[in-house]
C-alpha cells in the first residue's frame, strides 16, 4: 500500500502551490482562515489510513454536515415521511438560492441545498432546543469516533450574519414548507454548521458510510444500513450543489463539499476520502480539493479497492 501513500504526498506537493480561489469571506470567522491549509485523508474499512499535510488542522464543518443530518431525519421519520417534507430532485442551482421556494410542491427540492438543510435539521425530533442538540452531537460523535464540539464563534458569527438563510426559513415558512419556532430551528442549523471536525475525522465519516453505517476504527454503529443508500444517492445527484453533474463526470462517487475548504467522498464497500482547502471556486468548492479528487479519479488505489478505480 506504499503507493498510496507516495501517490497522496504527490499530489500534496502538486497542489499545494496553487492560490486560485477565494475563502468564504461572507461568513467572517471563515475569512480568518490560513488560505495555506491543506490535507488528504483516506481511511479503509479495516482501518487504515493514509494522509498527508493539515490532517489535524480543526475546521468547522458547514454544508457537509447536511449529510448526517438527513441521516438522522432518515432514523426519525423513515424514508417515505421524510420525503414527504423534503424532496431529493438535483435543483442545478447555487446552494442559497432562493429562487425555487415559491413553487407548489410545499416542501425544499433536496437536503443538501441551504434551504433543505434548514427543513430538515427543524425535523430533528427532541423535547427542547438542548436535547436536539445533544442529539445531534452524539450522532456526530458516533461517525467520527470521539467528542465533538461546536464552535462557538463560527456559530454566533453565521447567527449574526445569516440573513439569507433566515430569509429562506421565513419564505418556507409562508409557503407551508416548515413549521414554528423557526428560529429554534436556524439555530440548530447554524451550530450542525458550526460543528469542528479535522480532515482525518471527515475520512471516518467517509468511512463509516462506505461500511454501511458502521465506524471502521470503533466498530460502533452511527446510521441504520437501511439510510445509507439513500443517503448516497442524495450525496451523488445533490453534494456538489450546481456541480453536482460535472462531478459526476469527472470523479463519479458520492460527495459532498463545505464552504469552509471541506470534500468528503465515499467509496462505496471500500473507503472514506476527504480533504480539506479553505480556496473556494465559484460554487463554493474547494480548488484543490477539486484538483485532488479528480487525480484520484484516475489513480488505482492498490488492492483494497479490489481493482476498482476511484471513478466511474
Amino acid at each position: 500500500m506504499a503507493q498510496v501513500q507516495t501517490f497522496l504526498e504527490q499530489l500534496y506537493h502538486e497542489f499545494k502551490g496553487i492560490t486560485d480561489g477565494k475563502l468564504a469571506s461572507y461568513i467572517p470567522e471563515l475569512a480568518r482562515a490560513d488560505p495555506g491549509w491543506f490535507g488528504i485523508s483516506i481511511v479503509t474499512l479495516d482501518g487504515r489510513s493514509f494522509e498527508v499535510g493539515d490532517v489535524a488542522q480543526k475546521f468547522t464543518i458547514q454544508s457537509i454536515s447536511k449529510v448526517f443530518v438527513y441521516g438522522m431525519a432518515l432514523e426519525d421519520y423513515g424514508r417515505e415521511k421524510l420525503l414527504r417534507k423534503v424532496g431529493v430532485e438535483p435543483t442545478g442551482d447555487p446552494f442559497n438560492s432562493l429562487i425555487r421556494l415559491d413553487e407548489d410542491s410545499k416542501r425544499p427540492d433536496n437536503p443538501m441545498v441551504n434551504a433543505g438543510a434548514i427543513a430538515t435539521t427543524g425535523l430533528i425530533t427532541g423535547s427542547d432546543p438542548a436535547e436536539r442538540l445533544n442529539r445531534m452531537l452524539s450522532m456526530f460523535e458516533r461517525y467520527v469516533g470521539n467528542e465533538v464540539f461546536v464552535d462557538v464563534s463560527t456559530f454566533m458569527s453565521e447567527k449574526t450574519t445569516g440573513h439569507r438563510n433566515r430569509a429562506m426559513a421565513h419564505l418556507m415558512l409562508n409557503f407551508g414548507m416548515i413549521e414554528q419556532p423557526i428560529e429554534e430551528a436556524l439555530d440548530l442549523y447554524f451550530q450542525q454548521c458550526a460543528v469542528l471536525v479535522t480532515t482525518h475525522d471527515l475520512a471516518v465519516m467517509a468511512a463509516t458510510l462506505a461500511n454501511q453505517g458502521v465506524n471502521p476504527i470503533t466498530g460502533q454503529r452511527a446510521v441504520g444500513s437501511e439510510h445509507v443508500r439513500d443517503i448516497l444517492s442524495v450525496m451523488y445527484t445533490c453534494g456538489m450543489y450546481n456541480f453536482a453533474g460535472e462531478w459526476a463526470f469527472r470523479v463519479g462517487i458520492p460527495a459532498k463539499s463545505g464552504v469552509s475548504g471541506g470534500i468528503m467522498a465515499v467509496v462505496p464497500n471500500q473507503a472514506g476520502i476527504a480533504v480539506f482547502s479553505p480556496l473556494l471556486d465559484g460554487h463554493g468548492n474547494s480548488v484543490r480539493g477539486l484538483k485532488v479528487f479528480e487525480a484520484l479519479s484516475r489513480f488505482e488505489l492498490g488492492g483494497f479497492l479490489r481493482g476498482h478505480q476511484l471513478g466511474l
